[in-house]
């Protein structure tokens, strides 16, 4: 296994397969940081590997050292509050916004509970002009590496998705693990759109 001084983070939009990718990279080898207080369940059924600390970063980052070497799952929104003392490598997941916004609205009825009350069309414009703010944001960071990883490519093509992200995280990792941790069968909010 490599030695990774570096963190490591799966962020996206919610609902952009963060948790395959958590799944996909666990698999390969790599150790995640997750505490599994939110269990699985139909949204997903193999688990969202979050870790609650993460959600208090602004407050509270001291679980920021000890993710060194590992994997953790940050929302992209959270992504401002990190210490800039670190080296952190992104792995940000892209997902066309119709199925970002159809796998929201089935998740929320699942739990009988309403979504914010915007509609669909001013949801996608405010994620549009989020992911360009933030987008904008991490390119002038310079303790961020980013790569850019399409949804959709992971699902068709895990082995050659799963190559790019060894290479990026500087080898060592099961690539054929990683591709084979992915369920397509999970893809069930499909549009024909492209990202953006």
């Amino acid at each position: 296994m490599a030695q990774r001084d570096f963190i490591t983070i799966v962020s996206g939009l919610p609902r952009s397969g963060t948790s395959m990718m958590m799944q996909a990279l666990e698999a390969g080898g790599m150790p995640v940081l997750t505490d599994h207080v939110r269990t699985s369940d139909d949204d997903n059924p193999k688990g969202y590997y979050e870790f609650e600390p993460v959600k208090r970063t602004k407050q509270d980052p001291s679980w920021v050292p000890n993710a060194r070497g590992k994997v953790v799952k940050v929302i992209y929104s959270l992504l401002y509050d990190l210490p800039q003392n670190f080296e952190y490598r992104v792995i940000f997941l892209e997902r066309e916004l119709d199925e970002v916004l159809a796998s929201q609205k089935k998740m929320l009825q699942r739990r009988g509970q309403k979504g914010a009350g915007v509609d669909d069309a001013k949801m996608k414009e405010l994620f549009r002009a989020q992911l360009v703010k933030f987008n904008h944001w991490i390119r002038n960071q310079k303790c961020f590496r980013m790569l850019p990883v399409q949804y959709a490519a992971m699902i068709t093509d895990p082995l050659k998705t799963a190559e790019k992200i060894n290479q990026f995280l500087g080898g060592g990792l099961d690539v054929q693990a990683m591709a084979a941790a992915v369920d397509p069968t999970l893809y069930r909010n499909k549009t024909n759109n492209c990202f953006y």
